[in-house]
């Protein structure tokens, strides 16, 4: 199903009934990321998961996706469903966007899940990474994607999940050239965030990755700190939800079914 945003068409899909839970999948994945954990997360949720801005079945629009912009889309989609309010779950750069829509919407949220994500901003080496890989992608493009999802994972994973990454990698490659730069330019400016953690009136997890290669553990459990969140730690990298899909559906269940 689609809903039009400034003239780009958003791509969304809902399962279920019940309280409703917004799935934001991460950079270079859709959708599609969610498809292991919507059957057990949909028994009891109205279950909504979005394709973001140049991603799966998403238009883009414009050339600099930010986190603001890619919000207004979630936004645009649950005043389409006359949804009030919602739990978010963001993986990645999900989380970033969940976060941005926090911020504007506090009333309008029941729950927070960072999955594999930060409310810090970037720091100055990862923006620097953007701006390289943005300059390598205009003319590497399928090598740069598909080196970028192997990344991911913590390496001594890669040869247990070889199959998992070869699908991650078809579904990174539907993501277009223009997509791919918008959000890393969005990544790249957005702000920090910790004040929407620190100030949050409903409940709130971080899940960290032990070996993750994109967040430092030791930074994310600082963060998690200092912001009064929750946080729970599972073995492995950045893609815990392939990773660590059984856990992973543990925690998740069990935060869902927590008061506020």
């Amino acid at each position: 199903m689609y809903v039009e945003h400034k003239g780009a068409r958003i791509f969304y899909e809902v399962e279920g009934t019940g309280n409703a839970l917004v799935l934001l999948h991460g950079f270079l994945e859709n959708s599609t990321m969610w498809k292991s954990l919507i059957p057990s997360l949909s028994k009891r949720n109205k279950v909504i998961s979005i394709d973001l801005l140049g991603h799966g079945k998403s238009d883009c629009l414009g050339y600099v996706h930010s986190m603001e912009l890619f919000s207004e889309t979630i936004e645009a989609v649950l005043k389409h469903l006359k949804i009030r309010k919602c739990t978010l779950i963001g993986h990645s750069l999900g989380g970033y966007v969940a976060l941005a829509f926090v911020d504007k919407n506090p009333a309008k949220v029941k729950g927070l899940c960072l999955l594999n994500s930060t409310s810090n901003e970037d720091s100055e080496e990862r923006k620097d990474i953007r701006t390289r890989a943005n300059k390598m992608v205009q003319t590497n493009f399928e090598s740069m994607v598909k080196l970028s999802i192997s990344n991911l994972f913590y390496q001594e994973n890669i040869s247990l999940f070889t199959s998992e990454i070869e699908i991650l990698k078809k579904e990174a490659l539907t993501t277009s050239l223009q997509g791919y730069m918008a959000a890393q330019e969005g990544m790249k400016i957005r702000p920090n965030r910790n004040h929407v953690l620190k100030n949050a009136q409903f409940k709130k997890l971080l899940i960290i990755g032990e070996k993750d290669p994109v967040l430092d553990s030791k930074i994310s459990i600082e963060e998690a700190e200092k912001t009064n969140t929750n946080f729970v730690i599972l073995s492995g990298g950045h893609m815990n939800y392939v990773e660590n899909s059984a856990e992973l559906t543990d925690v998740l269940k069990t935060f869902l079914t927590q008061k506020g």
